[in-house]
C-alpha cells in the first residue's frame, strides 16, 4: 500500500481494513475496522485530518481533502461511489455518496442521506438525515425511504466484505494469453451477494 507520512503524522490503519497497492493514504489519517480504499483513492490528510470510520468505503479515483485546518469526517457505513470528491466537511452514518460527485468544505450531510450521481453539494450546506439530494448545485427533492436505505445498506455490506476478500487473494500477477480451459467462476462475491440480501 501507498502509505505516506507527513509532518510527524504517520496514517492510521486498522488491520481488517484493504488499501489498494495504487491508493495513497498521506499524513494525519484515521482509518477504522473493515475499510475498504480502492485504487486511484487519494487521501491527503496534509491540511488536517480526516477520519474515516468502520465499515465504510472509498472507492477507485476518489479524492478526500480539505481546507487547511479542518477535518473530514466520514462516519460509519458512508459509501463514497466512484470518483467522488470530498472537500472538508462531514458524512453521516450510513450515507451514499454518487459517483463523481462533489462535496465541498464545512457541508454537513446528515445520517441515512443519499446524495445523486453527478451531484455538487455546494459549502456549508447543511443536510437533514434521510435527505436526498441531487443536481447541480444540489437539492433536497424527498426523504430517503426505508427501501432506499436497505438497498443501500445491503451494498455497503458487500463493500465490508471486500476488505478481507482482497487480503486473501488479490495478487499482483502476469496476464494469461489465453482463456484457461476450466477458468474459475466467480461465485465468492456472488454468494456474498446473495447471501446479502436474504439479510
Amino acid at each position: 500500500m501507498s502509505v505516506y507520512s507527513f509532518n510527524g503524522f504517520i496514517p492510521v490503519v486498522k488491520e481488517s481494513s484493504f488499501i489498494h497497492p495504487k491508493a495513497s493514504v498521506t499524513g494525519n489519517v484515521i482509518i477504522g475496522e473493515n475499510v475498504y480504499i480502492g485504487p486511484g483513492a487519494a487521501i491527503r490528510g496534509d491540511w488536517g485530518q480526516i477520519i474515516i470510520e468502520d465499515g465504510c468505503n472509498v472507492q477507485e479515483n476518489c479524492t478526500i481533502h480539505m481546507f487547511p485546518g479542518t477535518t473530514v469526517l466520514l462516519k460509519e457505513e458512508a459509501h463514497i461511489g466512484h470518483g467522488a470528491i470530498i472537500h472538508g466537511g462531514t458524512i453521516g452514518k450510513n450515507c451514499l455518496i454518487g459517483m463523481n460527485s462533489v462535496i465541498m468544505d464545512n457541508v454537513v450531510v446528515g445520517d441515512d442521506c443519499i446524495i445523486g450521481a453527478l451531484s455538487f453539494v455546494p459549502a456549508n450546506m447543511n443536510l437533514p438525515r434521510r435527505s436526498l439530494a441531487v443536481g447541480n448545485p444540489a437539492k433536497i427533492v424527498k426523504e430517503v425511504s426505508d427501501e432506499m436505505i436497505g438497498w443501500k445498506s445491503k451494498g455497503t455490506a458487500l463493500y465490508q466484505a471486500l476488505p478481507q476478500e482482497c487480503s486473501d487473494s488479490l495478487n499482483e500477477c502476469d496476464p494469461l494469453r489465453e482463456i484457461e480451459e476450466n477458468r474459475p467462476q466467480q461465485e465468492s462475491m456472488y454468494n456474498t451477494w446473495e447471501s446479502i440480501k436474504k439479510q
